[in-house]
Parts: structure tokens; C-alpha cells; sequence
């Protein structure tokens, strides 16, 4: 984290102190908020508390510049700012969500505040999104392959690429029934990773869980590039029925 260009941690510093003061809106709440992020490493607090001239309100932007970039960008996670130079699919993913999916856009807002200090229940959480959009999609009447009580991301995920005739299918390009097998072996090893190495379905102490954030944030872009695919190709050879009573004219 601390690789963080100047230029861009100081765009990110701002749109980090316009999403707090826009959360909480008195400078008492502010401090409240930060000194969260603030711990004693027997050494010394890793970063300081600043407040402006003969006052005891919290000087957020002079505080902000003096945090860390690790610490920035978790703050900036937690506050649902975009953070596209460490997340790249997010920013445009997450609008799309809110609209269209909104139990899926629940689970993934979720997912992404927790994968720096909780990384296994962010893998277990972008799971839990990406099979809520499949099962959306299965909603439409015209999808003939239905969802099941039990279904898991796998079953979800190679039930709906069956349905596109993506995967297997031996009428259209190899290449294009690779991509399918591919997109079905990101589903499966998510699907893995949050039964057998995330605290989901229970574990004894000797089990590995994930506690490394980096193969959190590739599981929640795997999600946001396999979830954005599905949803494009569905609404390209399922667009949406406009009745007569719905036109303007």
C-alpha cells in the first residue's frame, strides 16, 4: 500500500473527508470515527489525532494526510469510497447493483468493508453476491433453467452458462467453450475457498483459513468481472420487454 502515488493519495484524502463529514456531520462524531482506526504498537499511536488552532475540534484533513496509505485505503473501503487503483471493477459494478441487485449489492457493499481485516468472511460474502445475481437472472421467465433451494455457486454458475449455451457447447468456437469452462472454474474454486478455508461452515483450529487481504481482493474481482459478464450477456440475448401501455405515445 504505501507504493500509493502522492497525486493519488491526496484525491483519495479528499473524497475520504467528504464521505466522513457527510456520514457524520459534527466534528465530535468525526473524532469518535477516527480514533477507531487508532492503536497503541508499544511504541508509540500509529498516527496523530491533529485539531485546528485553540479548539477542540478535529482538523480531519491535516489528520488524514498524516495516516498512512494502508490504513487510507481501509478507511476508504469502510466509507464505500472508490478505491479503483486497488479494486479496478468496483466503482462502475457497485452503482450497477444497487439498482438491479439489491440483496447481491448488500452482500458485496459487505464484502468489500471487510476484506482488509476480515478477508475469509469477505470471500464468503462476494460468494454469497455472485450467487444472488445468478438467481436473479433465473427470475426471468424466459430462462428456462430454474434455481433450487440448496443451489451452490458451482450448480448456479454452470446452470446459467448451460442456459447462454456457453459451456458445453460444441456449435460455437473452442476458444469461446474454454472462456465458459474457465468462468465455471472461478465460480468453483470461490465456491471452495469459502467452504473449506473460510469460518462460514465451521472449522477446527487447525484448519487454514484465509487471512491474507491480497487473495480477498482477487475473489472480489473475480466476482465483479464474472458477475458483470453474466449480467451484459443477459440483457444482450434477453432484453427487456416493453409492453404497448408502457410507451409514451
Amino acid at each position: 500500500m504505501e507504493v500509493m502515488s502522492p497525486k493519488y493519495q491526496m484525491t483519495l484524502i479528499e473524497s475520504i473527508y467528504n464521505a466522513i463529514y457527510k456520514e457524520y456531520s459534527s466534528y465530535e462524531n468525526v473524532e469518535y470515527y477516527i480514533k477507531k482506526w487508532q492503536y497503541y504498537d508499544g511504541f508509540g499511536f500509529n498516527f496523530e489525532i491533529y485539531h485546528k488552532n485553540n479548539t477542540s475540534n478535529i482538523d480531519l484533513r491535516k489528520t488524514l494526510n498524516y495516516i498512512d496509505g494502508e490504513t487510507l485505503i481501509k478507511i476508504a473501503i469502510d466509507m464505500g469510497v472508490d478505491t479503483p487503483d486497488f479494486i479496478p471493477s468496483i466503482p462502475t459494478f457497485r452503482n450497477e447493483l444497487k439498482s438491479e441487485y439489491p440483496s447481491a449489492s448488500e452482500a458485496f457493499e459487505q464484502a468489500c468493508k471487510k476484506i482488509e481485516n476480515e478477508p475469509d468472511t469477505a470471500i464468503g460474502l462476494a460468494n454469497s453476491a455472485l450467487e444472488s445475481i445468478i438467481k436473479e437472472i433465473q427470475k426471468d421467465h424466459r430462462i428456462s433453467i430454474k434455481s433450487k433451494k440448496g443451489d451452490t455457486l458451482y450448480k448456479l454458475a454452470s446452470d446459467i452458462l448451460k442456459e447462454f449455451k456457453m459451456f458445453p457447447n460444441t456449435n460455437i468456437p473452442e476458444e469461446i467453450t474454454k472462456l465458459g469452462s474457465g468462468l465455471l472454474s472461478i465460480s468453483q474454486a470461490i465456491e471452495s475457498l469459502r467452504s473449506d478455508k473460510t469460518k462460514f461452515h465451521g472449522h477446527v483450529n487447525e484448519d487454514y483459513i484465509v487471512q491474507d487481504a491480497m487473495y480477498a481482493y482477487m475473489v472480489v474481482n473475480s466476482v465483479c468481472t464474472v458477475a458483470k459478464f453474466l449480467d451484459s450477456f443477459y440483457k444482450s440475448k434477453y432484453p427487456p420487454i416493453i409492453n404497448d401501455i408502457d410507451l409514451p405515445f
